[in-house]
């Protein structure tokens, strides 16, 4: 906006394609492929000096123009239970970063794990276009999955998976062998387990690859000592309660993610336990905050980051008309002083 003598205002002009390729002295085209995500045909010289004048005019992409030319909207949808939820933010992160570097806009929407409110928000982005969807809520039973089929919709599932459904996740199996494997070296036998939502992949398979390797190795736990739950502080306090509450000799619990795992925390110091001189506790996602507790958490770093990156990644390839591949990230467990004074 420029100030009129009499002090009004008026809109500067607007800067288009064609202007800046006058001032510039080249084609619209040249402008044009200098100003794309990948640039082809253009030396990065004139690459340099076409971004250089597009800045400093203060040029805008025209994005309605751009979608009536290709046919795409260049925005993605993402699903997520809680965004709240830090291990899940951490995964948008990945997804707007990539997207970002494509030339894409991100819609985030929270679910709550609900299926009609699932239903209701992949509604709402289908209405607005996207080009396709991430999706970091599903649950075992691919409820909100047929949708999408249906309307031949391109996603990708991140974190949570399903057999023989596109997606990005970590090895949880593997993760929760890892937890077993450390405990066990550690000489505990009496274990507790706050396993999650059983309904998501992460908390089946988190729980199912950590007992598994228990069996293996001869060790029992019964079922009072495996509380199904949440994903989140409270439900940790509450599993671990009941789980002391019916076994007070537990040496240690695993929790199927960090958050559970303060949750947890938070219980064994109302009952003036000490960790890990009294019980041993394990998280899962390895959380930046997992090592700035006053007791630093063990947990099994599942690469949330990479994972919104890498689902981000294959859903473009898949909107791009390839055939892209599953990933499962492999983990790796950090040991800190909740296991190990």
């Amino acid at each position: 906006m420029q100030g009129k003598q009499d002090g009004t205002l008026r809109r500067s002009p607007t800067v288009t394609l064609a202007s800046l390729a006058r001032e510039l002295g080249v084609n619209v085209s040249t402008v044009s492929r200098a100003l794309s995500e990948r640039p082809t045909g253009v030396s990065a010289a004139t690459v340099a000096t076409v971004r250089r004048a597009a800045e400093q005019r203060g040029y805008r992409r025209n994005l309605a123009a751009r979608t009536l030319r290709t046919g795409r909207s260049f925005t993605v949808g993402m699903t997520v239970a809680r965004l709240t939820d830090v291990a899940l933010a951490s995964v948008y992160g990945g997804v707007d970063e990539a997207s970002i570097h494509a030339g894409y806009t991100t819609f985030v929407a929270n679910t709550l794990d609900r299926a009609d409110l699932r239903r209701r928000r992949l509604d709402l982005m289908l209405g607005r276009q996207v080009d396709g969807f991430v999706l970091a809520d599903s649950h075992l039973d691919g409820a909100a999955i047929g949708q999408l089929d249906d309307l031949r919709v391109p996603h990708v599932l991140a974190l949570r998976g399903l057999p023989g459904r596109l997606s990005v996740t970590t090895d949880d199996l593997v993760g929760g062998r890892l937890v077993a494997e450390h405990l066990l070296g550690l000489g505990h036998r009496r274990i507790g387990v706050v396993a999650g939502d059983v309904l998501a992949s992460t908390g089946e398979q988190r729980t199912r690859g950590f007992l598994d390797t228990l069996d293996e190795a001869g060790v029992d736990v019964p079922q009072h000592r495996v509380v199904p739950g949440l994903f989140d502080v409270r439900s940790g306090v509450e599993s671990a309660a009941q789980i002391l509450a019916t076994d007070p000799d537990v040496t240690a619990i695993f929790a199927t993610s960090d958050a559970a795992a303060i949750g947890v925390m938070a219980t064994l110091r109302d009952l003036g336990r000490r960790i890990p001189e009294d019980v041993a506790v394990v998280g899962y996602n390895n959380l930046d905050l997992a090592e700035a507790l006053p007791v630093p958490l063990t947990s099994v770093d599942s690469r949330l980051f990479d994972v919104g990156t890498q689902a981000m990644r294959t859903l473009l390839e898949l909107i791009g008309g390839g055939s892209p591949g599953s990933l499962s990230l492999e983990p790796r467990l950090v040991v800190r002083a909740s296991t190990v004074p």
